[in-house]
């Protein structure tokens, strides 16, 4: 019998269900035919149990990498869901908070080098480096790479190795999170050439924004100091959403329904939408889902926020009757100093939601730094459900064919401006 996951509660208002309830085994039935199918790009639902199974292997390679250096610091090389994924991850589990162990470079201009190298007070030598592309040709990413990779030689060089011993010395420093057949990824050629520790990868049909139980998550949570056997919680977790997800019981399925909130909205001609998150454990949580969002349902007119601080200035556009939007609210179980102030600020919230249009609210188990594992694997879970229901929900409600390929878990559209990159500059070559 199931049961709903406990680390989460959510509650919805102003949206009929009772209109969707003869398709709801249609809705599950075509998201459950491609799940973990090849090919679908389906294959995050399965993950978090698949990740169970490595972790030892992955704990195992973080503490080898420190070994073989002697540093604590990471940072992590990477665009897109190769970061986003793991700032949301870190900041709901309450790790790096302080900015000091995990850094993060993604940019391809100098002042972003030079700020990233002053955040580790300009020695490359004093951290290790995890470069996250699928196929390691990621024009950022790979800029990135080589301009680290070549500062870490001229440091090793400068203390007076070998050119030849400078290079193994860098290597010491750098592991790949990439596709795991060579044929495929430069930089796997590249780590197997150099002799790079460990064996991480990004699995096949785990998009991007879909990948926060993958490999260069993990890996950046357990380089954090996350337990291995909270790990193992938080992805239990997960893998609870994903059965919850595919059971045709709407009342059991949180997943469905907010899938269907965002549809309902959608088919009843409102298009613009927001979604916040209270509290600063969510400051790169509303990135991460700004960038499903923008890729999954190719929309750019949801609004997703952190509160308190971008309540005021967002209230003047929500609350203005001129303005038609749905809304919800992803807030903390506060058992702390601040929950009755918290708690009054969630009720006026509620209130004026409820007023205004269509909303649900998540209140997400907390401990006193962040989500608990649970909480954390589940909600993380559920919103990447509720972005393909989404999709689903539309088309079946309008009687159209869906494709053989979501949409939602597809992204052609980023080929445009990287046509425009070819023999774009990196050091010491061109990218390819």
């Amino acid at each position: 019998m199931l049961t709903k996951n406990s680390s989460l509660k959510t509650t919805f208002t102003g949206v009929d269900f009772s209109k969707y309830t003869s398709k709801v085994s249609e809705f599950v039935k075509e998201f459950s035919s491609r799940a973990n199918q090849p090919g679908k790009f389906l294959n995050w639902v399965n993950l978090p149990q698949e990740q169970i199974k490595r972790l030892d292997d992955i704990y195992s390679l973080v503490e080898k990498l420190k070994a073989q250096t002697g540093v604590e610091k990471l940072s992590v090389l990477g665009i897109g869901g190769s970061k986003h994924t793991v700032e949301h991850m870190l900041g709901i589990n309450g790790l790096n908070i302080c900015g000091d162990k995990i850094f993060f470079y993604s940019d391809v201009d100098s002042i972003s080098l030079e700020r990233f190298l002053s955040k580790i007070n300009h020695d490359v030598l004093s951290s290790n480096y995890l470069i996250a592309s699928k196929s390691g040709s990621t024009f950022e990413t790979k800029d990135g790479f080589l301009r680290i990779q070549k500062m870490l030689e001229e440091a090793y060089m400068a203390k007076g190795q070998s050119e030849d011993e400078a290079k193994k010395s860098a290597s010491k420093h750098l592991i790949a999170v990439t596709d795991k057949n060579a044929e495929k990824s430069e930089l796997r050629r590249t780590s197997n050439e150099n002799g790079w520790l460990g064996d991480l990868y990004i699995h096949d049909d785990v998009g991007g924004r879909f990948s926060a139980f993958d490999d260069h998550a993990l890996f950046t949570l357990a380089y954090a100091g996350m337990k291995k056997e909270d790990m193992k919680a938080m992805l239990e977790s997960a893998q609870e959403i994903s059965t919850l997800s595919l059971t045709a019981d709407l009342e059991m399925n949180d997943a469905l329904k907010e899938g269907i909130f965002w549809a309902d909205a959608k088919l009843n001609g409102i298009e613009a939408s927001v979604h916040q998150y209270m509290g600063s454990m969510f400051e790169n949580t509303v990135y991460w889902h700004a960038q499903m969002q923008n890729e999954s349902v190719k929309d750019t007119l949801k609004q997703i926020a952190k509160v308190p601080d971008a309540m005021h200035h967002s209230a003047e556009a929500h609350f203005n009757p001129a303005n038609k939007l749905v809304f919800a609210l992803t807030v903390p179980c506060d058992n702390g100093v601040c929950s009755e102030n918290a708690e009054a600020y969630i009720g006026a919230l509620t209130k004026s939601y409820e007023s205004t249009g269509a909303f649900f609210k998540e209140y997400v188990e907390t401990t006193k730094l962040g989500l608990t594992p649970q909480a954390a694997g589940a909600v993380t879970q559920l919103r990447a459900y509720a972005t393909v229901y989404q999709e689903i929900v539309e088309a079946v409600m309008q009687n159209r064919a869906l494709p053989e390929v979501l949409d939602s878990v597809l992204q052609p559209h980023v080929e445009f401006y990287k046509k425009n990159l070819k023999g774009g500059v990196v050091v010491p070559g061109r990218i390819s």
